[in-house]
């Protein structure tokens, strides 16, 4: 070869190798992949129906929704636009399709209100509001849809969905039994028609009594659940509430029975507490019967599962005391040994990833052994979870990638 076309080779190889050290590496890929809301409302509630279809709610009245798993997301009519739905807060929303959802408002007293809607949001019925105004303050909701059978007020075969609504400790009008004025925290059943007219909230349980300054936190619709028919777990300052409603044996009268999981939380303010739990599906021990004698007070009958419970200060966002805590299948929590990376208000388990996500203010965190470690992800700014998507302040929508989850 002669030699200066040698020399040439040569230095082409050595501008390659210099544009090669001086290109920048590829990005590392990102866990939540950024969409565009359309909206820069701050957003406190997600529900993802199947990856495709997802509904999001926040200040301002706003309602959005997806069909194509967040390419698009569309801006839905104002619940009450024409009066006053542009001042409500909307912390929680469910879904079951691309047309039928609920959506809560949390505010004082009558600004707390469930509004429904059957034809994509085009339109909204009011179909309850806070009983208790000017007190009390709806702080979560859960729902299930179901066919109506014969003996229901509607025609057989209808679709109703049944729920229940947690508030915040208050005096309660519409409560079951009216001799006491102690504080109680709000939690009813309600009935809402999808294809029959019938919608209907049931009075309030009225001995779910507060602690001093105890309540709820509104910060992403997931501070209650309902496990079954009469099975209620509800997380609320630094406990953890199971209520069981059923019948007594032998004697099946109707009864209720209580038991407190203390979270080892150390309540330091009125900002700080429990803001989120989740249980593991298929992990919760079923209600047990209610018996009347041989009941040991002293050591009541507390339900196992595998809990996560996170929280913190949310004035304090970048404080790790206190964020998390987990049962790993007991009933018993213990905090965690590595905490998230700062106050956290939504979490829960991805069945599909095997592993805990939780996410708050200053970002979010994954767990892999059921909640005793955790590993940061990202630093951005959020409020609740419904994987694959995430939402905070400012319209921020996300979606998870889950190529981009760190390596244990």
């Amino acid at each position: 070869m002669p030699v200066m076309q040698v020399i040439r080779l040569s230095l082409l190889f050595v501008f390659a190798s210099i544009a090669a050290a001086q290109s920048p590496a590829p990005p590392e890929p990102q866990f939540w992949q950024m969409q565009d809301s359309g909206t820069t409302a701050g957003l406190r509630g997600i529900d993802s129906v199947d990856g495709a279809v997802a509904w999001a709610s926040g200040t301002g009245g706003t309602v959005l929704k997806t069909i194509d798993g967040g390419m698009h997301w569309q801006k839905c009519a104002v619940p009450d636009g024409t009066t006053d739905g542009a001042t409500l807060d909307f912390r929680g929303v469910q879904a079951w399709d691309a047309d039928t959802a609920i959506v809560m408002a949390s505010g004082p007293g009558e600004k707390s209100r469930l509004y429904k809607t059957t034809d994509g949001c085009r339109t909204w019925k009011l179909v309850f509001t806070n009983p208790d105004s000017p007190g009390g303050f709806w702080d979560a909701f859960v729902a299930h849809a179901k066919e109506t059978g014969s003996g229901d007020a509607c025609i057989a075969g209808s679709r109703v969905v049944t729920g229940t609504i947690l508030g915040d400790p208050a005096v309660h009008k519409s409560n079951q039994w009216d001799t006491t004025k102690l504080l109680s925290f709000y939690l009813a059943n309600f009935e809402v028609g999808i294809t029959c007219p019938k919608d209907e909230l049931s009075p309030s349980e009225s001995s779910i009594f507060a602690l001093p300054a105890e309540a709820a936190f509104a910060a992403s619709n997931s501070v209650l659940e309902r496990l079954g028919p009469g099975s209620y777990w509800m997380a609320v300052g630094t406990r953890l509430i199971q209520l069981n409603v059923g019948l007594t044996v032998p004697s099946h009268f109707a009864a209720w029975s209580y038991c407190d999981i203390s979270i080892p939380f150390s309540q330091h303010s009125a900002s700080a507490g429990v803001f989120s739990f989740a249980i593991r599906p298929g992990s919760s021990e079923p209600p047990k019967a209610i018996k009347i004698g041989g009941f040991d007070w002293k050591t009541p009958s507390c339900l196992k599962a595998d809990m996560v419970v996170v929280g913190g200060d949310y004035s304090a966002i970048n404080d790790q005391r206190d964020t998390s805590a987990f049962t790993g299948g007991t009933n018993k929590f213990q905090v965690a040994q590595t905490p998230p990376h700062g106050y956290r208000s939504s979490v829960q388990w991805s069945e599909i990833l095997k592993l805990w996500i939780t996410a708050g203010t200053n970002g979010s965190d994954v767990s892999r052994d059921d909640g005793k470690t955790w590993q940061p992800l990202d630093n951005g700014n959020w409020n609740a979870l419904s994987l694959p998507f995430v939402v905070g302040p400012n319209g921020r929508i996300a979606r998870l990638n889950p190529a981009a989850i760190p390596k244990p």
